[in-house]
């Protein structure tokens, strides 16, 4: 469940090996000192930064695909190290700015872009009706795929959407109402993926996208491939950010098709489906509460990437994995490890790289004051991977997630923090965990293409759909 926002490992419960004695752990490492805080106010950058800005960061964000990642462009930016120019570029504006908020003209107008970790804390608390979600740049992408969306309102309408969000996915809940349900539905999916020796990333995606049908909609949806097409239809044309002008009244006639159906299956859907608890609260007149179906199915969709590159992660540390499978066999409650493996993974890869508000009210960064309508982005796919502000931050450490109150700390946002936090974490945790158990539980991943080296910084970008697994059936005593 997108939307968005530890410290250090201690890892527990490894069945082969210790992940405490493993030399790039943040312990062995050392923990890196951040640099010191700027006296800078304000930053404005030049006609040549700008360029390389858009070059190397807006426009590759743009081509990737804002909606739904386009694989194909996925594979080739990792062919290309595209994160390494990425990440090369901003490292260069937070030093030339002293890490004080950079203003820079993006493919859609000025923004105001943040370095300093108080800012981005700044970032995360002030409150969602003064640093609003709905962005010009989202509303562009989204307006198609999920236009009554809690992510395309502001004011008190997003309120009431919050909340048909917030009682239907059970935020702040780390156990869901539906959790048997649910992990009964992962169960049965799940089985095809262990059937061959190599799972390849494309089984991965059908088992997730029939998981997402089936637990938003109810079991008559698992088979729909017309719906599914549907949606992949919106998604992809979403990706165009509105440019594509004769394609408006075509994609209005999908959305109708789409959301028609989906009311269908809402209609007589179980108790635990996600639309029938969107629909037994009432709610205002104009919140739409089937309108926020768009948004899960999608989130569940593009949660099988997560999935295929935790399991890849765990491919490529063998220690981790034995401690993974001994949280899937002993089903530890709310699976803590493999929960921890998922976090990790999106911290590393995550769903969505930049987070992008606008001001609805003058906002006050480092003393300068900026008016309403001010953009402003928080880069996190880099942040939360800079081994300068985050110990190992480029390497893959499960267990700075079971730390206390690692998931407050600001650093990193997997699913984001404060008002503008994904309502569904703790449902996305649960369903993507419970899949790569279902993989462990009783075969041993011995090897994954592409090929990750534990003790080297892992790659900024990973081509998920060449992904293969080679599975081995296991013997343990369990």
């Amino acid at each position: 469940m997108t939307g968005t926002e530890s410290r250090v490992d201690t890892a527990t419960g490894s069945a082969s090996g210790s992940p405490t004695d493993d030399p790039t752990t943040p312990a062995a490492l050392g923990a890196p000192t951040a640099p010191a805080p700027s006296t800078a106010r304000q930053g404005r950058a030049g006609i040549v930064e700008t360029a390389r800005f858009v070059a190397t960061h807006t426009l590759p964000v743009f081509v990737r695909g804002v909606v739904s990642p386009r694989f194909k462009v996925v594979s080739a930016y990792a062919a290309l190290d595209q994160y390494g120019w990425s990440a090369a570029t901003l490292r260069a504006m937070r030093a030339r700015h002293g890490g004080a908020p950079v203003t820079v003209r993006g493919l859609s107008g000025r923004m105001l872009v943040l370095f300093d970790p108080a800012d981005i804390r700044q970032f995360f608390e002030e409150p969602v009706r003064t640093l609003a979600m709905d962005a010009e740049d989202k509303l562009k992408g989204l307006n198609g795929v999920e236009p009554t969306g809690v992510i395309c309102s502001h004011g008190d309408l997003r309120e009431d959407r919050r909340k048909v969000n917030d009682e239907a996915l059970a935020w702040g809940s780390p156990v869901h109402p539906a959790c048997a349900q649910y992990q009964t539905v992962v169960e049965e999916e799940s089985r095809p993926l262990t059937g061959h020796p190599v799972l390849d990333f494309e089984a991965v995606r059908r088992c997730l996208g029939r998981i997402s049908r089936r637990v938003v909609l109810g079991d008559r949806a698992a088979d729909d491939g017309e719906l599914a097409g549907w949606l992949r239809t919106l998604r992809d044309e979403g990706n165009w950010m509105g440019l594509r002008k004769s394609r408006a009244e075509a994609n209005r006639a999908v959305y109708a098709k789409a959301s028609e159906r989906i009311a269908a299956y809402a209609a007589d859907a179980p108790a635990h489906a996600l639309a029938a608890r969107a629909l037994a609260h009432p709610a205002p007149q104009g919140t739409d509460p089937l309108g926020q179906v768009h948004h899960w199915l999608l989130a569940i969709d593009v949660a099988a990437p997560v999935v295929a590159r935790t399991l890849l992660l765990l491919a490529g540390h063998p220690a981790e994995q034995d401690a993974a499978h001994a949280d899937a066999v002993t089903a530890s409650p709310g699976l803590p490890r493999l929960r921890a493996c998922v976090q990790e993974s999106v911290r590393l890869y995550p769903i969505v790289p930049d987070l992008v508000r606008v001001t609805r009210a003058e906002t006050e960064w480092r003393g300068v004051r900026y008016p309403a309508g001010t953009s402003v982005l928080v880069p996190i796919g880099f942040h939360q991977r800079d081994s300068a502000r985050v110990p190992a931050g480029d390497l893959f450490v499960p267990g700075r997630w079971l730390e206390p109150d690692a998931d407050r700390d600001t650093r990193m946002a997997p699913f984001g923090h404060g008002g503008g936090r994904c309502p569904g974490d703790q449902l996305a945790l649960l369903l993507t965990s419970a899949v790569c158990a279902q993989v462990l539980r009783s075969h041993r991943i011995t090897g994954g293409r592409p090929a990750v080296d534990p003790h080297r910084p892992l790659p900024g970008t990973l081509d998920t759909a060449a992904m293969r697994l080679r599975l081995a059936h296991r013997r343990d005593p369990e």
